[in-house]
C-alpha cells in the first residue's frame, strides 16, 4: 500500500507595522509671528480737568518689515509683532498651556470721530461737546499699545491627528487639527500724548481678555512643527494709564483677530 500525501506551503504576507506616534507627556514650545485686525472702540478718557469719551476710533497693528537681523537675531526677536508659549499635553488629544502673543496696537493717525464730555485743560481744545465731531490730530491725541499690546494667557486645547482621513499614515510626518481658547491678563505697554501733556510710558496691568483659536500642524519626525493658527479675541481695558498723573487714564474694549505661524517643538522631560 502506498501512501501519497501533498503538503501545502503557507505564505505570509509581511505587513508594513506603521509606529504610532503619542503625545501624551510631552511637553511643546513654539515661537512665531502675528498680524492682528481690531474693530473699532469707544476710548473714555478721565482726568482732574477733563472727562470726554471718543467714538467708534480706528486703529491697526504694525508689524516690523521683515529682515533676518529683526526676525532672528536673538537680541531683536522682541522687536515684531511674536507668540511664545510653553505647554503639555495633559492627555494625548489635550493640552494645556501658558504664553504671550505680543500684538501692536495702533490708534489711526487724522481720522474724524465723534466726541461726547468736556475739556477743561487750559488748551485749545477746551470745551464742552455733544456727538460733536474731532479730528484726532498730534497736538490732540497719540495712542499706542505698541510694546506691546501684551496678551498673558492660559490656553486649553484638543490635538487631533487627522493625516489617516487622506490616507497618510507616517511615523515621521502627521497633520493634526487644533482647536480651544484661552483666558488671561493684558500687560501693555501704553504710549499715549494727549494734549501734550508728558506721558506714562510704563508696563501696567490694564484689563483681561478672552480667546478662540484653531489651527493647523503640519509635524515632522515626531518633534518639530510648524503650525498656523486663527485666533479671535475679546479685550477690556478698564485701567490704561496715560500720564505721569495717576489720576489720569482712560478705558476701551474691543475685539481682535490674529493670523499667526508658528515654529515649535514637541519633547518629554520623563
Amino acid at each position: 500500500m502506498s501512501i501519497c500525501s501533498f503538503s501545502q506551503k503557507k505564505n505570509t504576507d509581511t505587513l508594513e507595522i506603521i509606529e504610532k506616534v503619542t503625545n501624551k507627556g510631552k511637553f511643546f514650545v513654539y515661537w512665531g509671528w502675528n498680524r492682528a485686525n481690531y474693530s473699532n472702540s469707544d476710548i473714555h478718557f478721565t482726568g482732574d480737568n477733563y472727562d470726554f469719551t471718543l467714538q467708534n476710533v480706528k486703529a491697526k497693528d504694525r508689524q516690523t518689515p521683515f529682515s533676518f537681523n529683526d526676525y532672528f537675531n536673538p537680541g531683536r526677536i522682541t522687536i515684531p509683532q511674536n507668540n511664545y508659549r510653553i505647554g503639555y499635553f495633559l492627555k494625548e488629544n489635550y493640552t494645556i498651556s501658558i504664553g504671550v502673543d505680543h500684538m501692536k496696537y495702533v490708534m489711526v493717525a487724522d481720522q474724524t470721530v465723534k466726541i461726547d464730555g468736556e475739556i477743561n485743560s487750559g488748551t485749545p481744545f477746551d470745551g464742552v461737546y455733544n456727538n460733536d465731531d474731532r479730528i484726532l490730530s498730534k497736538d490732540f491725541l497719540q495712542l499706542e499699545h505698541t510694546d506691546g499690546l501684551n496678551y498673558v494667557n492660559v490656553e486649553f486645547r484638543r490635538f487631533d491627528e487627522i493625516g489617516h482621513l487622506i490616507g497618510l499614515n507616517h511615523k515621521n510626518f502627521q497633520i493634526n487639527l487644533t482647536e480651544g481658547f484661552g483666558a488671561g491678563i493684558l500687560y501693555p505697554r501704553t504710549d499715549v500724548t494727549l494734549f501734550n501733556q508728558e506721558r506714562h510710558d510704563e508696563f501696567h496691568i490694564a484689563g483681561w481678555g478672552a480667546s478662540a483659536v484653531v489651527g493647523l500642524n503640519l509635524t515632522f519626525f515626531k518633534y518639530f512643527y510648524i503650525q498656523s493658527d486663527l485666533k479671535l479675541g475679546y479685550i477690556n481695558l478698564p485701567d490704561v494709564r496715560t500720564t505721569i498723573n495717576p489720576n489720569d487714564g482712560a478705558s476701551q474694549s474691543f475685539y481682535f483677530f490674529q493670523k499667526n505661524i508658528l515654529i515649535g517643538g514637541k519633547f518629554r522631560i520623563f
